[in-house]
């Protein structure tokens, strides 16, 4: 249960929202910056991750963006993922938004408590790391910009005080053709067993991964030898099971043999398709 003392901020600009959490933090309480919001109820209610202090970051302008400007898409921290899908404005980071909860929570989850949160999965990663994306941070000590792949290291890096205000991503890296797959154990919106992402860019393929391991990833190791026509289907599963960043995650949702089973139907599956289509050109 959330505490009944709890204190809840709503900053209008990012200044601000530093302010209070450096005034907060002072007066020792546990903060956390609000964007959606499910991840941190969901957590309270069950005692896991209970908070005593919220900065809800929405009432930021720049937080709410979502937008192409100078070729560039823009998409605010506390965009939804529904808004984002609905916007049309990135078909590959709409439609794995849109497998992650059902359409209520997708309405309330926003991109960077996605990107940010304790639940391993973090899907929404899988796009914009194919996409190099850049992610826009400020905290007490100003304002940064990175490209994901630098500050996303098993989760995302964030010094004490900061938090993501928006997502930049270069429209052409919006319009790749894409793949999604998401294999579940029961549901359809259920925690994946495996989920692939993969565009193709300048000829190459591209491909990140979650569910496999427990954190997401992508690897250029893998994608090297994905684009490797000299070496054989079996060759390169052989392989990736070998550049897989730690050994394939095993937990209630399916041990690690059958996750591997998995990722390799999904990848054989994707090969077949891009090279059809290469065949068909």
């Amino acid at each position: 249960m959330i505490a009944d003392d709890f204190i809840y901020c709503k900053p209008e600009t990012k200044r601000d929202a530093v302010k209070a959490y450096k005034k907060l933090k002072n007066e020792r309480n546990k903060v956390f910056y609000y964007g959606g919001g499910s991840e941190i109820i969901t957590m309270a209610r069950a005692g896991s991750k209970v908070p005593n202090a919220v900065i809800d970051i929405k009432s930021i302008p720049e937080c709410n963006v979502l937008e192409v400007k100078n070729n560039v898409l823009i998409i605010g921290g506390a965009v939804s993922l529904n808004a984002i899908a609905e916007s049309k404005l990135f078909p590959l980071l709409g439609t794995t938004g849109s497998r992650i909860a059902d359409h209520t929570n997708q309405c309330r989850i926003s991109i960077a408590g996605n990107i940010c949160g304790t639940i391993i999965y973090r899907e929404t990663v899988l796009p914009l790391l194919l996409a190099d994306a850049k992610i826009s941070i400020y905290g007490p000590g100003g304002r940064r910009t990175l490209p994901l792949s630098e500050i996303f290291h098993k989760r995302i890096q964030l010094g004490q005080g900061e938090f993501i205000y928006q997502i930049k991503i270069k429209k052409e890296m919006t319009e790749t053709p894409f793949i999604h797959v998401k294999r579940t154990a029961n549901e359809k919106i259920d925690y994946p067993l495996v989920t692939v992402c993969t565009t193709q860019y300048k000829g190459r393929l591209r491909m990140a991964f979650s569910g496999i391991c427990s954190y997401p990833f992508r690897s250029i190791e893998i994608e090297e030898v994905i684009n490797n026509s000299q070496v054989s289907l079996g060759e390169k599963l052989d392989l990736i099971h070998n550049l897989l960043p730690e050994p394939p995650l095993t937990d209630y949702e399916g041990s690690g043999e059958y996750r591997i089973f998995v990722m390799n139907h999904i990848i054989e599956n994707i090969l077949e398709r891009y090279h059809n289509n290469a065949k068909n050109l």
